[in-house]
């Protein structure tokens, strides 16, 4: 979740924190009853209806990060971005952390119960413990991918939030540590994160869990490339292939402005050419920064966006706009109001991303 804007100094975790967040976790607090099933329909049919992996054949899924509103609401946040943009969400992504604890911790959320029948879900799961609600301030304490691959969080935060999708029963997509390039190596080593990778596919195989679409999920920076490759757990564990990249302008100080075209191809070709040509490719995080000299240009990049997914990243299969500012000068991502507004609920307007959701 934009990792590079946030320093490594809120990722480095003392020995003793760690030993305290090991004894919370065995003790985890009651959980609510397990979701109910979210089939809120037939799976659809006919030469555009997506295959087993969620992929549609005809254009792709149009999704969105949306935070929670101040009053703890996931509900509300989302109806008022939809009114916004002038239509509903196919793809409703979602971050989580291994706290155990309710919200965060729990995936499958009352609100993301709900809103998940109208809609699919991405849920973003993390091997950390988030030191306050929601990510705020992005400062957590990592877990370490050794302990997930030895499985001793099986039973206490695995198993469980496992047996929770099995009930939710509608397909939802799945990634282990987002953006995992940018997590090494204060969570491990990459010969550690795939085998917790592995770990994490073939326990929930082995508890039945049959309804999850694993998703692996780079930043896309290209100097990362070599990482990418080690950390790559394998086609037979990966379903989809996602990349983080934006405009960030002036947000990481620069001058270079990159349409939409140049921020997200080269690091699309590159997945392509060196993990995958057969994976269908989601762009799990993309926004542009502000420019205050020209306001139109955001616009401008958004309105850009249907003509080159089509014509430029036609395996890019589900686009999902970032609609939360991160910290630092000129940061504000969101499209909320203004001409970011004007672009995206243009874009999104576009028959290329109107596929039929399945219900299941």
């Amino acid at each position: 979740m934009t990792r590079r804007a946030v320093t490594a100094a809120t990722l480095l975790v003392a020995a003793g924190l760690v030993a305290g967040f090991a004894v919370w976790l065995d003790k985890p607090e009651k959980r609510d009853a397990l979701p109910a099933n979210a089939a809120s329909g037939p799976a659809p049919s006919g030469p555009c209806a997506p295959d087993a992996k969620l992929a549609p054949p005809c254009g792709a899924w149009w999704g969105a990060y949306v935070p929670y509103a101040e009053n703890g609401s996931l509900k509300d946040p989302v109806l008022d971005f939809e009114s916004k943009i002038g239509r509903r969400l196919d793809l409703l992504y979602t971050y989580h952390d291994m706290s155990d604890k309710p919200l965060d911790g729990e995936l499958l959320t009352p609100d993301e119960q709900e809103l998940g029948r109208d809609r699919l879900l991405m849920l973003a799961w993390e091997s950390t413990v988030w030191r306050k609600p929601h990510h705020e301030g992005y400062t957590e304490d990592q877990l370490g991918w050794a302990k997930v691959a030895s499985g001793a969080y099986d039973e206490s935060i695995i198993d469980p939030q496992a047996l929770r999708i099995k009930a939710y029963g509608k397909r939802v997509f799945l990634s282990f540590d987002q953006e995992v390039d940018a997590r090494t190596p204060d969570a491990g080593t990459p010969e550690e994160y795939v085998a917790a990778y592995r770990h994490l596919h073939d326990r929930f195989k082995e508890l039945g869990v049959d309804n999850v679409v694993w998703v692996w999920t780079v930043s896309g920076y290209l100097a990362n490339g070599p990482l990418f490759k080690r950390l790559y757990p394998g086609d037979d564990y990966v379903d989809w292939i996602g990349m983080d990249q934006y405009n960030y302008f002036l947000c990481h100080r620069t001058t270079d402005w990159k349409d939409f075209s140049r921020s997200q191809k080269p690091t699309y070709d590159w997945l392509r050419a060196n993990i995958s040509d057969r994976k269908p490719i989601m762009l799990s995080e993309f926004a542009t920064a502000p420019d205050p000299q020209q306001p139109e240009r955001a616009r401008q990049w958004y309105e850009q966006v249907p003509d080159v997914a089509k014509s430029a990243l036609p395996d890019a299969k589900a686009l999902v706009m970032w609609n939360r500012s991160v910290p630092g000068k000129g940061c504000d991502l969101t499209v909320n109001s203004g001409p970011p507004l004007a672009g995206y609920r243009a874009a999104g307007s576009d028959g290329y991303f109107k596929q039929p959701v399945p219900g299941r």
